[in-house]
């Protein structure tokens, strides 16, 4: 039976409570980029068009450069990458499948929707690196597995961390998120890198004209801005240092996560969060554990509002 899967989000429901307008709140419940990359000026004919190609092409060859993709490996894009996750258990026969927990969780729910059972071992592994919400990297693999698949989708951050270079392993699919590194999680975006047959029976999965036209063009300016990225790359990193020492100073213990989300221990986590959202910030707690809060990073103007939140 499939658990009730928690994410982050539901601003909605905490303005319901709480009070405000969408506007008074910030939202750090999510690991989203706070500073997203500029959208720019959109061609009139990426609404209007079928989605061509060469669109595709540019957009797929902009990410073989950006991940530094093998030749061995294919590469899908994808309306995001939980689409892709939602459609990965069906590339192989129901067995058992690995998935280390805490995690996150629509890995589970894909694999026992379509009939896997969980356990340890199995015909297949799924590894979230770095894993959400701790922030632990993966380093060992098992790529003799017919399955394996390498949840990138916060590894764009550290990008020496990433497994790219065993995405031609036979079985192997590793998995990068657009909505989180670059802050455009609307844009529903996502790739699929991996083993051709894997990605065969993906495409066909996802049918054609699967990526919107506006997205192929913003994903692929994205991908092929390098100094967009290195420069946000030094930004998180200072930004994530900040609100580690104002976290800390309130007495929040530091236990992981990303340049794009920090999970802290608490005393009464449920309690903080009803703290912060009191002064109309939005954090994240767990089902599974009462002293775990994640928070994301606050937009340039948000500080204050949270140094008064807490």
């Amino acid at each position: 039976m499939i658990g009730k899967r928690d994410h982050g989000g539901g601003l909605d429901a905490a303005i319901a409570k709480y009070g405000g307008k969408r506007g008074d709140w910030i939202d750090l419940s999510t690991g989203i980029n706070p500073r997203p990359y500029p959208l720019g000026e959109i061609d009139a004919e990426a609404w209007t068009a079928l989605p061509d190609k060469a669109a595709f092409t540019r957009l797929e060859t902009a990410a073989r450069k950006f991940w530094n993709v093998p030749d061995g490996a294919d590469v899908l894009a994808a309306p995001g990458a939980s689409a892709l996750i939602a459609r990965i258990p069906t590339m192989l026969p129901t067995g058992q499948a690995e998935i280390p927990t805490p995690t996150y969780n629509e890995h589970a729910a894909a694999f026992e929707a379509n009939g896997w059972a969980l356990g340890e071992g199995g015909e297949a592994q799924v590894l979230v690196h770095p894993n959400n919400p701790d922030g632990r990297f993966w380093l060992g693999p098992d790529w003799t597995r017919p399955l394996t698949v390498v949840d990138e989708s916060f590894c764009d951050v550290i990008p020496d961390m990433s497994h790219i270079t065993r995405s031609v392993e036979p079985g192997t699919l590793i998995l990068k998120s657009f909505g989180k590194f670059w802050g455009l999680a609307g844009l529903r975006l996502g790739f699929a890198i991996g083993d051709p047959d894997l990605i065969a029976k993906l495409r066909d999965a996802v049918g054609p004209w699967q990526v919107s036209g506006p997205a192929l063009e913003i994903g692929a300016r994205a991908l092929e801005d390098f100094n967009w990225a290195s420069a946000t790359r030094q930004r998180l990193a200072v930004d994530t240092a900040r609100m580690d020492g104002t976290m800390m100073y309130h007495g929040a213990k530091l236990i992981g996560g990303t340049t794009l989300f920090r999970l802290y221990e608490v005393d009464d986590a449920a309690a903080w969060q009803d703290k912060l959202a009191r002064g109309h910030v939005w954090s994240r707690i767990f089902p599974y554990s009462k002293t775990w809060l994640r928070l994301g990073l606050p937009p340039s103007g948000g500080w204050a509002q949270l140094e008064a939140a807490l």
